[in-house]
């Protein structure tokens, strides 16, 4: 368990479904949903994924960490091994938007990645999600490119489409902000 100075930062556990569940029911009804994949919500699908990330608790590759405030399961952020360094994701939810917990706690899991030797950092987010563009170039993440990005398809079967924008922070380098 990592502590920040609000937090507690530790890897997911199985029994974590249901706060989870509740991060993803809350998430789906953000005006920032389309932009995501959605999250099947039925307890059976959760509780298997959830146990599923749980299983990674010893690995490097796929690695899933629950954010706390005094014990209770506010986000989680995720790394998972990709050609060069990790890809991060996360989630909070949206009664803790604003205040500075999702900096914190990916803050702290951006320096313990930097001493477990990750070189580069890569996220994607839709360009209109200014909440996550904010986040990440606060974190000193740079955009690197843009893609368009489709998870749905509209009543004709057309694909509906939005504007990704593709980031990396590079953690061994002096252009970062304190990384």
């Amino acid at each position: 368990m990592i502590k920040t100075e609000r937090l507690s930062v530790r890897r997911v556990y199985a029994k974590d479904w249901k706060a989870i569940q509740a991060i993803w029911a809350d998430e789906a009804k953000s005006a920032y949903a389309q932009y995501d994949k959605p999250n099947d919500l039925d307890d059976q699908s959760v509780s298997r994924r959830i146990a599923k990330w749980a299983s990674f608790a010893d690995s490097d590759e796929h690695m899933f960490f629950a954010v706390c405030l005094r014990n209770i399961v506010i986000g989680y952020v995720a790394f998972h091994v990709r050609e060069i360094g990790y890809e991060i994701g996360y989630c909070f939810h949206s009664d803790y938007h604003g205040k500075g917990y999702a900096k914190e706690s990916i803050t702290t899991l951006l320096n313990m990645m930097k001493d477990r030797g990750a070189v580069t950092i890569t996220a994607g987010t839709a360009l209109n999600n200014t909440p996550s563009v904010r986040l990440l170039t606060s974190l000193g993440f740079r955009q690197i490119g843009t893609e368009t990005v489709s998870f749905y398809k509209d009543s004709a079967g057309n694909d509906i489409t939005f504007e990704g924008g593709n980031y990396e922070l590079l953690l061994h380098t002096s252009r970062n902000s304190g990384f």
